[in-house]
């Protein structure tokens, strides 16, 4: 047994370093179109090393190992909050498997295992994205914290985007500008809305981070029929840790009406992907009430003629600030399939001729009535 154990990993690594194509090069500045490509589910709550497979929320592909970076959204409710190591397949170009062979475990400061929001509620991560940096041999992985404000019960733990060791160990915490800390009164970030998504730009010399909703100091959530909710995306030096300038971005109304009526709807974004010099490519998640599926929309922002709000404390009087173009790439309700909860994006490997493409994956919440879904497409 312990041969055919033995085997049976070195197959998996074999598999995971020879059958991928990925290669880490150059991003492109320009995408013009995006074609889908396949589409590939994990089964609901896949065992993998004594975990549950669920809440996948962000992905970055490493180079020197050849594999992909998956970080689960899990408060440390179901298994300890980790992150694991995958290998992708493609075939025919098609995602032909994917292949789970390691686990690492989120360490805090002290070096421990973070606690669950039963047991210490206070410092208790929501894990949210995930991206590798070549040039340190480190990841950085973002938490949403937590703003629980009741009679009888005050819960404020502050976002945070913190640098670790590829075996999860604690090395530092990024700063936090004023506007991100969370507030009793409605200021600073709403509730799970804070820190969806993380890309290193400028060779690896900058980190951009997206504010999932609008903070309430900038104005309200997106609504039905309107486009007047904006969303900050923030740019750090990675050196210092210090923010160096944040833009203003307006998202979309949210996409379809909530059943019943006045229930529960969102739209903001879950995840960003430089495109190398100030182009963003950003997801935008739309959710209604009455209807599983996602509305999906891959936009492409331009932050070069976007004013630097840093030192703005609020936008809800924007009529002055000049906000972060954006282009509409592909709408994913148009292509035919059923969308869920798309919440990270990485560029996948190369098909055959040199074409590049993007991975995308989803967040299934670990329930039965959504997947955990991976697709693939082609950039044009």
């Amino acid at each position: 047994m312990r041969l055919l154990l033995f085997l049976s990993f070195w197959a998996i690594i074999f598999l995971v370093n020879s059958c991928s194509t990925a290669r880490h090069t150059t991003v492109p500045e320009t995408i013009n179109h995006l074609k889908f490509l396949s589409e590939y589910n994990v089964p609901y709550n896949k065992i993998f090393q004594n975990t549950i497979i669920g809440g996948l929320s962000g992905i970055d592909y490493e180079p020197r190992e050849n594999v992909y970076y998956i970080i689960s959204d899990d408060r440390s409710e179901k298994n300890p909050a980790r992150f694991y190591k995958v290998g992708i397949t493609i075939s025919n170009d098609k995602i032909d498997s994917v292949i789970f062979f390691d686990t690492k475990v989120l360490k805090n400061r002290a070096g421990n295992v973070y606690s669950d929001a039963h047991n210490d509620p206070y410092h208790t991560p929501d894990p949210e994205a995930i991206r590798y940096n070549p040039k340190r041999n480190t990841l950085v992985w973002s938490s949403e914290g937590e703003r629980l404000v009741r009679p009888n019960k005050v819960i404020l733990e502050d976002p945070s985007i913190t640098e670790i060791n590829p075996d999860g160990t604690y090395i530092d915490t990024f700063k936090l500008p004023p506007q991100l800390h969370m507030g009793v009164t409605e200021s600073g970030p709403r509730q799970n809305g804070v820190f969806e998504g993380l890309t290193f730009a400028n060779n690896y010399k900058t980190l951009f981070a997206d504010v999932e909703e609008p903070l309430y100091d900038d104005g309200s959530r997106a609504g039905l029929n309107d486009s007047t909710g904006i969303i900050r995306i923030l740019k750090f030096d990675v050196a210092s840790k210090k923010t160096l300038a944040q833009y203003g971005y307006t998202i979309d109304a949210v996409s379809h009406k909530p059943n019943p009526p006045g229930s529960f709807i969102i739209n903001g974004v879950s995840e960003i992907l430089s495109l190398g010099g100030d182009k963003l490519l950003l997801i935008e998640r739309s959710f209604s009430t009455g209807r599983l599926a996602c509305t999906v929309k891959i936009f492409i922002a331009d932050l070069s003629d976007a004013d630097n709000i840093k030192d703005i404390p609020s936008l809800k009087d924007s009529r002055d600030v000049k906000m972060a173009s954006k282009k509409l790439l592909v709408n994913m309700d148009s292509l035919g399939i059923y969308i869920d909860n798309i919440e990270a994006v990485t560029f996948g490997p190369k098909l055959h001729g040199g074409r590049r493409t993007l991975l995308f994956v989803s967040d299934n919440n670990f329930l039965p009535i959504q997947k955990t879904q991976f697709l693939l497409f082609e950039i044009e």
